[in-house]
């Protein structure tokens, strides 16, 4: 089946790059976004079987896929808008490479083997920058080849953590580096090449979860990138990041090195939100406002998994809410751009009478990402404070505590002045432009997700998530 999905995603791809009717290229990603929910549903019906050797669809795999394939047909749909001015040309380019880059994204979640996870990885890097250069401006150009260049050395960084990982399996008659026979030697193996390992692939796959260090790449691409791109890079490119760190945390997780990589993770966590809270407090542009949200989001998901217990849940937890919220906030951001044409905070204000619909989103979105009731983020928040007490990890505890709360000062700050403020500077012979108020239902309806998650988790999920940790939780 997943040969059939991968084959269904070069043709479709290749045929959406060539066509010449902007009507049949519309036809094909829709068709390719019915695949990807098939295949999704398919992943679920067949949880933890192997396919082609490489790719299993396991409970991890599943869950973000599951998310991945909601999110994609609200991102087609806002890309349609996006393209109402849009030139034919860039109409197929984008779309085709948008194809290729979620059928990589959906590889990885399901790749069993570190070598083919980093050869998807490279594939995403190579793809998305396509994504980030649609615009061909002078700082598209310059963030392409920001994202390009680091995420190969991210990538570089990755494979000598493999190579080591190689090394210290190899003596046990391994022919492969799957996360299964690494996890069977793992505790005999040694522990210098271990914890090499771990922090070179813990520093690569950085570039993708967009935690510190490696962070500033994903902030410059969902800065310059159309809107709906935006939405994919901060929730299906961090999940996949999120992803492969965690199998690899997991199958190293028996050996000597697991409190070392716990320590690894919490450093890399708290100097994430750190960062994006020292930033947020200087933002100016609505995207980077954002992006920075989502680096702390990212840097709580790397705390959680650190500090173990309850952590591990509410890691998962966390991204699968982050990514509906995050997404609605970038699609209403590409609406916030059309109504003041800038993306610039000084530029806009008053959004409360130009677009009123969008201006709700926007302080819905704003209240859930900062986990207040009735935000389902609340939930995964609450256990990951919980896990600190619990390990008496009161430093940890206190700083993260000090810097949400500045990050609860800066985005509520700046959204409201967007939302009821008089803007700072005005843009002359600009007309705002009127937004159909239907544009804003998937942003709505995943913010309604949200919601739901506060006061319901679907036994599914539940226990999708659960299965994903039970290795750890065994411990």
């Amino acid at each position: 089946m997943i040969l059939f999905y991968f084959i269904s995603a070069i043709i479709l791809s290749v045929a959406t790059l060539l066509v010449n009717k902007r009507r049949t290229a519309q036809i094909m990603i829709s068709l390719f976004a019915a695949i990807q929910i098939a295949f999704a549903y398919y992943a679920y019906l067949h949880l933890n079987q192997t396919d082609l050797s490489y790719f299993t669809y396991d409970p991890l795999g599943v869950i973000f896929l599951s998310v991945l394939s909601i999110i994609f047909p609200a991102t087609i749909y806002h890309g349609f808008r996006y393209f109402t001015n849009g030139t034919t040309k860039r109409f197929y380019y984008y779309h085709s490479a948008l194809i290729g880059v979620i059928a990589v994204i959906t590889g990885a979640y399901l790749a069993n083997e570190a070598t083919v996870v980093w050869i998807l990885v490279e594939a995403t890097t190579l793809l998305a920058s396509v994504l980030i250069y649609h615009e061909k401006t002078k700082m598209a150009l310059e963030a392409t080849w920001k994202y390009i260049f680091l995420c190969s050395v991210g990538i570089a960084f990755a494979y000598i953590g493999i190579l080591f990982i190689g090394f210290g399996i190899e003596q046990y008659g391994f022919t492969n580096l799957s996360f299964e026979a690494i996890a069977k030697v793992a505790s005999q193996a040694n522990p210098l090449y271990l914890k090499i390992a771990f922090i070179f692939i813990f520093i690569g796959y950085s570039t993708k979860m967009e935690l510190f260090p490696m962070h500033t790449v994903g902030i410059d691409a969902n800065s310059v990138a159309p809107s709906p791109i935006g939405a994919l890079f901060s929730t299906a490119i961090v999940n996949m990041g999120f992803v492969i760190i965690f199998r690899i945390y997991v199958a190293l997780s028996g050996s000597e090195i697991f409190h070392w990589m716990n320590h690894v993770l919490i450093i890399g966590g708290l100097s994430s939100i750190v960062v994006a809270a020292g930033y947020m407090l200087k933002a100016t542009h609505h995207k980077r406002m954002f992006a920075y949200s989502t680096l702390e989001n990212a840097g709580l998901a790397a705390i959680a998994l650190g500090i173990g217990g309850a952590g591990y849940y509410a890691a998962i937890l966390l991204l699968i809410l982050h990514s509906f919220v995050k997404s609605s906030m970038f699609f209403q951001i590409g609406q916030l751009n059309r109504v003041f044409n800038s993306l610039d905070i000084n530029f806009s204000g008053k959004y409360i009478k130009l677009h009123p619909v969008g201006a709700v989103v926007l302080m819905v979105g704003m209240i859930f990402l900062l986990a207040i009731p009735p935000s389902g983020l609340f939930i995964p928040k609450y256990l990951i404070f919980k896990a600190l007490i619990f390990s008496n990890s009161w430093f940890v505890l206190i700083a993260v505590a000090l810097m949400i709360c500045v990050v609860v000062y800066a985005l509520s700050v700046r959204v409201m002045h967007i939302c009821f403020s008089d803007a700072r500077k005005s843009m002359h012979d600009v007309l705002p432009e009127k937004i159909n108020p239907i544009e804003t239902v998937t942003q709505f309806l995943f913010l309604l997700v949200v919601v739901v998650f506060c006061f319901y988790r679907p036994p599914l999920v539940d226990e999708l998530i659960r299965q994903s940790i039970s290795l750890l939780t065994q411990m």
